[in-house]
């Protein structure tokens, strides 16, 4: 081969990695580097204000996993994340077939529902911390003029999630909607038609061939969810004034106790560290539960037609 062909033959074999080779050398820079660090960070006994005070290896995770707080956050940061993943995906999916049929200015109503993710968190913070506020509040407001009991936000643990979880559907169900539609307008219009035909009406359409062609789509927005809604942080801690999570810490999540451990009072970058760790394991644990059953529960359906079609 002449050195042409060489070149040219290099060129060839080599040109797609060094095409993907920028995203992985920021990767590492931005992302690998400061992961391991944090892991080196929560081996050592390391301070705010003194920094790096030696090895102390696993004291940190020990410390950390015998703190009920801890407890208590996993245990509320898991609640907001089922009151507000769970609804939010089924809505998006609803508002995109909505957004796909043939309305009137199709693009207004699209707009529109991105309208509250492009919002600032701090701001829908604070316009929900006015409607869900114990004594004043819009909504118990309304409660009490009806007859009703108003209801402690602030005080009770449950409504105090359904009220983080109403603020994280509020900024992110018109996202994920978009997702949804665009998926929809990917299926072929063949396939829908056919349906038709074969006499289905809308809804049945809707459940049994545009909900299977999606979804590959809503494993995507599954994982997506759980990653963000595990590392909460914006709308629990602008829920009140203080920004403890409470007064007994009833909406306190992973990230809230991560920042009081590292920056609010203890001021311990080491403990910090070794909770992002555990949060990080947690997110990778769940992540892979999801999608493992949204896999299973994929391939079981796709078996009786596999059957129905070799008989």
């Amino acid at each position: 081969m002449t050195w042409s062909q060489r070149l040219s033959r290099w060129d060839v074999r080599s040109a797609p990695y060094l095409y993907i080779a920028p995203f992985f050398l920021l990767f590492a820079l931005v992302g690998l580097f400061p992961l391991l660090y944090t892991g080196w960070v929560a081996l050592n006994k390391w301070s705010l204000v003194t920094g790096d005070q030696g090895f102390i290896g696993l004291a940190n995770f020990q410390y950390v996993l015998q703190q009920p707080r801890f407890w208590d956050a996993v245990t509320n940061t898991f609640s907001i994340f089922l009151l507000s993943s769970v609804p939010q995906i089924i809505a998006a999916i609803f508002i995109a077939a909505m957004l796909d049929a043939n309305l009137r200015a199709k693009t207004f109503w699209r707009m529109g529902v991105l309208v509250p993710y492009v919002v600032a968190p701090v701001a829908v913070s604070l316009i929900f911390g006015q409607l869900f506020a114990d004594e004043s509040g819009v909504v118990n407001t309304i409660l009490t003029s009806i007859g009703l009991d108003p209801i402690g936000w602030h005080s009770d643990r449950l409504w105090a999630h359904v009220a983080i979880a109403t603020m994280v559907n509020f900024r992110w169900t018109g996202y994920n909607a978009l997702i949804f539609l665009a998926a929809m307008q990917a299926i072929p219009r063949d396939i829908i038609e056919a349906a038709v035909v074969d006499g289905a009406d809308r809804w049945r359409t809707f459940i049994n061939v545009t909900i299977p062609q999606l979804r590959p789509t809503i494993i995507f927005v599954v994982i997506t969810s759980t990653i963000g809604g595990l590392q909460i942080f914006d709308e629990p801690r602008m829920f009140d004034n203080f920004g403890l999570g409470g007064a007994d810490r009833e909406w306190m999540t992973v990230t809230m106790y991560l920042y009081e451990l590292g920056w609010n009072t203890q001021r311990n970058l080491g403990r910090a560290a070794a909770v992002a760790w555990l949060l990080f394991v947690i997110i990778v644990v769940i992540t892979l539960l999801n999608y493992a059953i949204t896999r299973r529960i994929a391939s079981s359906d796709a078996h009786p037609k596999r059957k129905a079609v070799a008989r």
